[in-house]
């Protein structure tokens, strides 16, 4: 009989050691999500990747696509972004031999027929400009950031000028999609304390990022002198010529 209850005894203590096992994995799960996010460090810097919010997948968007005999597919509004991240401010021209009738060329684009080189950007110099910055932004995509340079005092920038993952990464649009991509040249007076956005992620504080521009790394404000911006559509090869996706989009 004794043997019976101290047998009874030790499988309570077994399986309350698994229980406690067991709630220790749960409740350590959320810390090993997050070290999986680690790896982006490479790209952007752990203060970046604090202000990069996952937009996750887009119910809205059915990814379906109306083949009407056009070359690219209607541009997607899968999501509501700003055509100008910078209104009210001066502004200056910018011209970028990448970008042909309103559509930007492959060979800037991350895809298997692009080299993933930056754009070819020329500008005249803005008086009063200490240094420049650039950004590129996919409109339709909640502010993904596919270009972030600053420091710069060239006007003229060849193609492939930015470090390719660090400080670049072109358009990779799939599932058919047309998208509207902006590079933004911001003359500024002096440095800023430091230059937001999460690279190849998406930004819903990509504005106030915009704005923050305008206060420089003492705290002086109206840092801005002048922007200058270029847009163009970047289609998929995969989904042209009249080729559609019946996959659903996500982002």
């Amino acid at each position: 009989m004794k043997r019976k209850v101290f047998a009874i005894i030790m499988c309570a203590a077994m399986l309350a050691g698994t229980s406690g096992c067991f709630r220790q994995i749960v409740e350590e799960s959320p810390s090993t999500a997050a070290v999986t996010e680690e790896p982006f460090e490479a790209v952007s810097s752990t203060a970046d990747s604090a202000e990069q919010t996952s937009a996750g997948g887009n119910d809205d968007a059915s990814g379906l696509l109306v083949d009407d005999g056009s070359e690219y597919p209607p541009e997607t509004e899968a999501f509501v972004e700003f055509s100008d991240y910078l209104p009210g401010f001066a502004t200056f021209e910018v011209t970028s031999e990448d970008l042909v009738d309103g559509r930007w060329a492959d060979i800037i684009s991350n895809t298997h027929i692009g080299e993933n080189e930056s754009p070819e950007l020329k500008w005249e110099p803005v008086e009063g400009a200490g240094q420049y910055v650039i950004y590129m932004v996919d409109r339709n995509s909640n502010g993904y950031l596919h270009w972030k340079s600053e420091g710069i005092t060239e006007t003229e920038l060849p193609h492939g000028w930015a470090h390719k993952l660090t400080e670049y990464n072109g358009p990779h649009i799939g599932h058919g999609y047309t998208h509207t991509f902006d590079v933004y040249v911001i003359a500024l007076k002096a440095p800023v304390e430091r230059l937001k956005g999460a690279l190849n992620a998406v930004n819903p504080r990509m504005q106030e990022f915009f704005l923050e521009l305008d206060t420089d790394s003492e705290g002086n404000t109206g840092n801005i002198i002048a922007y200058g911006k270029v847009s163009g559509l970047y289609t998929d090869a995969r989904f042209r010529n009249g080729k559609v996706s019946t996959e659903p989009y996500y982002m």
